[in-house]
């Protein structure tokens, strides 16, 4: 049986400053737990016959990991991102689509200070990790690629829950910003072969 499979790695590293929002999106005006949407990014036509989100991430609602207090859930948004970006329209295809979604974890980090009058810290760290793959059944072939973005933030341990949650959901909102740029590249560039209208040929 020959399979064949091209995986694209993409590791990102950006801080909470430097970076954009959504294309058309405010997040100064959306409500304080309203989810990332993602339909001005336009949607991506795969010629497959069907398109499935898995999740293979289990959270375990014990710290380290707080997700589960996240008011925008990440696993969630993950695959909103996935109805909103990916559509298929060749139903008589022998391929279909797999949203596999490894990691949409947050951790939680205690650091003190030892100076008097500063205040000790917390550091959070969100981890975003899909995979988008395409498999024909008839030719037992498969291909795809993956995107791993994560977010760090810091804020006093005194924070209050009230503060807390509008930096969590400014992170979670930061973190699919880079995530729904950098796959939007990967596909096009690396599954452009399955993308509905799309003639342009790729140097590997």
């Amino acid at each position: 049986m020959t399979k064949l499979y091209k995986l694209l790695s993409i590791l990102i590293v950006c801080g909470l400053s430097g970076c954009g929002f959504f294309s058309q999106t405010n997040y100064d005006e959306m409500a304080p737990s309203a989810e990332p949407r993602f339909s001005n990014s336009g949607k991506i036509d795969l010629k497959v016959n069907k398109i499935d989100v898995v999740s293979e991430f289990t959270p375990s609602f014990r710290r380290p990991n707080v997700e589960h207090l996240f008011p925008i859930s990440i696993e969630k948004t993950a695959r909103v991102w996935a109805q909103d970006r990916l559509e298929a329209v060749d139903y008589s295809s022998t391929k279909h689509a797999e949203v596999i979604i490894k990691d949409a974890s947050v951790t939680e980090e205690l650091e003190p200070v030892d100076g008097l009058f500063e205040k000790d810290r917390i550091k959070y760290r969100a981890t975003l990790y899909i995979i988008v793959r395409i498999t024909d059944d008839n030719q037992l072939s498969s291909a795809g690629t993956e995107v791993e973005a994560w977010r760090e933030l810091t804020i006093p341990a005194d924070t209050t829950i009230e503060d807390k949650e509008k930096y969590w959901n400014k992170m979670v909102y930061d973190l699919f910003n880079d995530f729904n740029q950098r796959m939007d590249y990967n596909i096009h560039k690396y599954l452009n072969m399955y993308i509905a209208n799309d003639n342009s040929i790729q140097n590997y």
